[in-house]
């Protein structure tokens, strides 16, 4: 039995423009693409697990950009700074 999302998604008109506008963009980077078509699905009705089976990504990537958007909207969709030491390179890239 699939399991029913908590977190209904309901898009604002400007929401569902941007999204439509960057799934659409032949520039965008394909994880904001598949970020955007998670959320307008899921504003559609569809459930996590079609969602995952129709953009051939795992249910734990579509719950997590889903919830993330129900608390954070569209602020939400973007890279939060990952934790650990930086990275120890140079600009030349001669270590």
């Amino acid at each position: 039995m699939p399991r029913i999302s908590p977190y209904t998604i309901t898009l604002t008109a400007h929401e569902e423009n941007t999204l439509e506008s960057v799934a659409r963009k032949y520039t965008s980077s394909y994880r904001d693409v598949i970020r955007a078509k998670i959320i307008l699905m899921a504003a559609q009705g569809y459930s996590n697990d079609e969602i995952a089976f129709r953009l051939d990504t795992p249910r734990q990537i579509v719950s997590k950009w889903h919830k993330r958007f129900y608390y954070e909207r569209l602020i939400g969709l973007q890279d939060q700074p990952r934790g650990g030491r930086p990275g120890d390179f140079s600009p030349g890239g001669n270590n």
